[in-house]
């Protein structure tokens, strides 16, 4: 959480009382001037950062936001107060930001934000704190200043991260695009953002969650799943710490599954099971890499050689990050080996219509099942036995 900054501009003038926002007559006609005049001065801010005029920023209020927000390409940027309140020091407003960034971001990328606000002795608010409301994940900027690298295919934001560092993300994207176009098709943006928080830490701020959850996975993606393709850009989230441990080979494999994610979010629904989801962005992230089955899937292949080759493919509570990291492994790995046969038997386009056929429902009831039967002609019990005789004959 960033620092509640303070503003120089006021000087001698000092801060006046608010008039109370609720009470007994008037009430609600002083609760809407004050929103309406909140809403004013945050059209102000959001204008004079767009067109990157700090002097007209800085009359609004705090720069912190300003300062850090000014290497990010924006092409919007706008606040809808949603409710305003008295504070011992001034007043709170709630509000939605929509913002997006320029040439990724087809819709807004929605932010619940807590606005901490002064007043002028002559009435003017200005604001002294932007931060994530209660519950909501931070954005990059709240984390330091926002550092931008260009990828021919990519967008790598950072904080606390040099550009030498970023650029070398960048490299990993603008490799991984097409490699997923090449596997997926064009039907996509055929663009990544990828963002590097300084640490781990700053991974799970910028997910809303605890920073435990993700120790030890390198990478996310985030954005909407279900496929009305007016869904902003996803974001791929890096774990630096688990990232800096990887070697070459897996830094891009990383980077390229992340990056299937993207591509195919638009045909991932609710009726998508992760051990489809997760399995075909393995599998195109290790074309091409000369691993075998027992490199790619070290969990499993000692599993099948004690004996105890899985009964079904992996639930979805299987791919739980809280999971035990050998189940965890398993699951993946089970999901990949699945996405594989699927090629090698019935054919990389049939792989890609039964992926499509799945995510073309919406819900997960039969969805599997008609897509086996339509797309592959074959039933859930048949594909899980053959899928079963496939671990053994690859791992075994």
């Amino acid at each position: 959480m960033t620092g509640r900054g303070r503003v120089g501009w006021l000087g001698a003038a000092g801060l006046a009382l608010l008039l109370p926002l609720t009470g007994c007559a008037g009430s609600g006609a002083t609760a809407d001037t004050a929103r309406t005049e909140v809403q004013h001065l945050l059209d102000q801010r959001s204008a004079a950062l767009l067109r990157h005029d700090e002097p007209a920023y800085a009359a609004t209020g705090t720069r912190a936001e300003y300062t850090r927000l000014r290497a990010l390409p924006l092409a919007s940027w706008a606040y809808q107060v949603t409710g305003v309140r008295r504070t011992a020091t001034g007043a709170t407003a709630d509000a939605e930001l929509n913002y997006r960034v320029a040439g990724y971001d087809t819709a807004p990328v929605d932010a619940q934000r807590t606005l901490t606000l002064g007043r002028t002795a002559d009435g003017k608010w200005y604001v002294t704190a932007d931060e994530p409301a209660r519950q909501a994940g931070q954005q990059l900027w709240d984390q330091g200043p926002v550092t931008v690298v260009r990828g021919a295919h990519s967008l790598v934001l950072g904080t606390g991260r040099t550009q030498a560092e970023l650029r070398a993300y960048a490299g990993l994207a603008d490799r991984a695009v097409p490699a997923v176009s090449r596997a997926w098709g064009g039907d996509w943006s055929r663009r990544v953002v990828v963002l590097v928080p300084r640490s781990l830490a700053g991974m799970g701020g910028l997910l809303g969650s605890p920073a435990a959850n993700y120790r030890g996975i390198a990478a996310v993606t985030t954005g909407e799943v279900g496929g009305s393709g007016k869904a902003p850009a996803d974001r791929v989230v890096v774990n630096p710490e688990a990232y800096a441990v990887l070697g070459d080979l897996g830094k891009q494999v990383v980077l390229t599954h992340e990056t299937t994610h993207v591509a195919t979010r638009a045909h991932t629904t609710a009726a998508t099971p992760l051990w489809l989801s997760e399995g075909y962005a393995d599998w195109i992230g290790y074309l091409g890499t000369g691993r075998t089955p027992t490199e790619v899937a070290p969990e499993l292949t000692r599993a099948v050689r004690d004996g105890l080759t899985p009964a079904d493919l992996p639930t979805d509570k299987d791919f739980g990050f809280t999971s035990d990291p050998a189940k965890l492994a398993q699951a993946y790995e089970s999901g990949w080996l699945a996405c594989r046969m699927i090629a090698g038997h019935w054919g990389t386009a049939r792989l890609d219509a039964f992926y499509r056929a799945v995510g073309d429902r919406q819900q997960r009831a039969g969805a599997v099942e008609a897509a086996l039967k339509t797309v592959l002609g074959t039933t859930p019990e048949a594909f899980t036995e053959r899928w079963r005789a496939y671990v053994r004959s690859q791992l075994g």
